[in-house]
């Protein structure tokens, strides 16, 4: 599958990877300051974003799908960076292709299994009739009894754009993730783990990262460090971008 993305800047190549419901636009404002180093490539993965629909979709199919993209795009030992389900597509990659990889990072998610906890933004987005909308505020207005914070209604409401008719569409393509919920959260293995340099960053106020997580990410990425971003949730890189920058930079360097 031919993907979507966005390139900025020169140098080492650093593709960059983002979550469930997320698109590459969630990253281009540090992905602008990161261009200044790097060769920085923001990739809308299956089902999301500008992306190919498909009723397929799994961590499998979306490690080959990253696969093609670093083979098309003739890609010297990139650094990869993947954020929660982005962060799952990273780490699997590394594992299965660890000749293609210079560094990982991997941003607040372990490779335990997570149990199905979208629902509410599954019932929210189709509460949301977009065939007989007329406004982004309708839209969010249909969304607010599902998803009380603000913040998080605007991150879903991305995807939402308009057509050359004037209507309403969804760059993701809802049917295929709901359909596949329960991959999202899959458990990432391996016989063999990833022994280049990995970093993993938490949000001090996440749950996603645990004490207990400590001993599987060292058994398949032996020269994993973590590092947690004080005062900092899921979307620590939004949370706290300075610190989340310096942390990349200094990782990268």
């Amino acid at each position: 599958m031919q993907l979507h993305y966005r390139d900025l800047g020169q140098g080492t190549p650093f593709v960059i990877l983002h979550g469930l419901f997320g698109l590459s636009d969630n990253w281009q404002t540090l992905a602008k300051f990161w261009s200044q180093k790097y060769h920085v490539y923001l990739v809308d993965l299956r089902n999301h974003g500008r992306s190919p629909h498909s009723n397929e979709f799994s961590y499998d199919l979306m490690v080959e799908d990253l696969a093609e993209f670093i083979i098309e795009h003739q890609l010297q030992n990139p650094v990869i960076m993947g954020h929660s389900m982005g962060g799952k597509v990273a780490m699997n990659f590394a594992l299965s292709y660890p000749a293609q990889v210079s560094k990982l990072i991997v941003v607040d998610i372990a490779p335990r299994p997570y149990p199905v906890h979208h629902q509410d933004i599954i019932d929210g987005l189709n509460a949301i009739d977009i065939s007989k909308m007329t406004s982004r505020n309708e839209a969010e207005a249909a969304l607010r009894p599902y998803i009380p914070e603000a913040e998080t209604r605007l991150f879903l409401l991305k995807n939402l754009y308009r057509r050359e008719d004037n209507s309403f569409g969804w760059r993701m393509n809802l049917a295929a993730i709901e359909a596949c919920i329960e991959e999202v959260g899959r458990e990432t293995t391996s016989d063999t783990p990833f022994i280049k340099p990995t970093l993993f960053i938490k949000g001090e106020k996440s749950r996603y990262i645990q004490e207990k997580d400590l001993p599987a990410i060292q058994q398949l990425f032996p020269q994993a460090q973590v590092e947690t971003v004080a005062n900092a949730g899921h979307w620590v890189h939004a949370e706290a971008p300075e610190k989340f920058y310096q942390l990349v930079v200094d990782f990268i360097k």
